[in-house]
């Protein structure tokens, strides 16, 4: 299995929609908790052209380091070599790693009042991103300009996570320390729908890839639960097996109803939600950077 030693905990790992063999990664210093950050861009096709035997090491692209922690990135949709990664300082950065780190960002985006925690790329106009903060809002960018386009109000407490639909270019979702995932839409200014998705703080949240009704959030108290926003008083369905908060969660793009989760437990777990033993495998991990190839056992790797 492809493994690369960060320089710090990595926060946010995204594979590239233009190159498939390239993987950008957030990192931050003790958690985010104090320290630096670092935006990276791995090529995993040096780690396959090792062959048998070879000890399979990603080769580093670009390294930029900040002075305040990363807690995401994103590709951009439209532009193979542009990034957006979301700072501690409450800023979003924009970096183009086809240049060197001394131009780099390219961009420096100053509107938030305390920590951006999530970002995301419109997969399906592909010329707008989201910003989740601290500070109770989202955003809504354009990387040719310098302001943001337009403010989200209506949680009550911490921003962490904003996801696109990946059907609908004006529809998206955020989780909150307010225990609520909320679906928008960008021509309105309130949210179209709050679901009370769990009894403690929702750390992220996803979007099923076949099925633009459906919707996973993971929270605090331990759980991912899936909802289809068409008729969201209960949960279609709800994973427990990780130990601690659920820190992120991602529908697969290559197979419906399979889900991937990670943990403050220090486990990643996959899922089909439709099934009755929900849980395909599960494995833990430490503070590399590992590449699991689709269709594998990670307990064999």
């Amino acid at each position: 299995m492809p493994a690369f030693k960060a320089p710090a905990p990595g926060f946010s790992v995204r594979f590239s929609p233009f190159h498939e063999q390239r993987l950008l990664v957030a990192a931050s210093q003790h958690f985010g908790l104090v320290g630096n950050g670092h935006l990276l861009v791995l090529d995993l096709s040096a780690a396959a052209a090792g062959g048998l035997g070879a000890a399979p090491a990603p080769a580093p692209l670009f390294a930029f380091p900040t002075s305040d922690a990363l807690f995401d990135c994103a590709w951009s949709e439209s532009h193979e070599s542009l990034c957006a990664a979301a700072s501690g300082d409450g800023s979003v950065r924009l970096f183009d790693v086809a240049l060197p780190p001394a131009q780099n960002p390219v961009r420096l985006l100053r509107e938030h009042a305390r920590e951006v925690h999530g970002i995301d790329w419109n997969p399906v106009r592909r010329d707008a991103f989201l910003s989740a903060s601290w500070d109770d809002t989202l955003k809504l960018w354009s990387p040719d300009r310098p302001a943001s386009v337009r403010t989200f109000r209506g949680h009550d407490y911490c921003v962490y996570a904003a996801a696109w639909s990946a059907r609908h270019p004006d529809v998206f979702a955020s989780a909150s320390g307010d225990r609520t995932a909320r679906v928008w839409d960008v021509r309105e200014p309130a949210p179209t729908l709050v679901i009370p998705a769990h009894d403690h703080e929702v750390l992220s949240l996803d979007w099923d890839k076949y099925d633009p009704s459906i919707l996973a959030t993971g929270s605090v108290d331990k759980s991912i639960r899936v909802w289809d926003v068409r008729s969201p008083r209960a949960p279609l369905t709800q994973l427990a097996g990780h130990g601690y908060a659920v820190k992120r969660v991602r529908f697969s793009p290559h197979r419906q109803g399979m889900i991937m989760s990670c943990s403050y437990d220090m486990t990643v777990c996959m899922w089909d939600y439709r099934k009755e033993d929900a849980l395909l495998a599960s494995t833990g991990w430490d503070e590399m950077i590992y590449v699991w190839p689709f269709g594998s056992d990670p307990r064999a790797m």
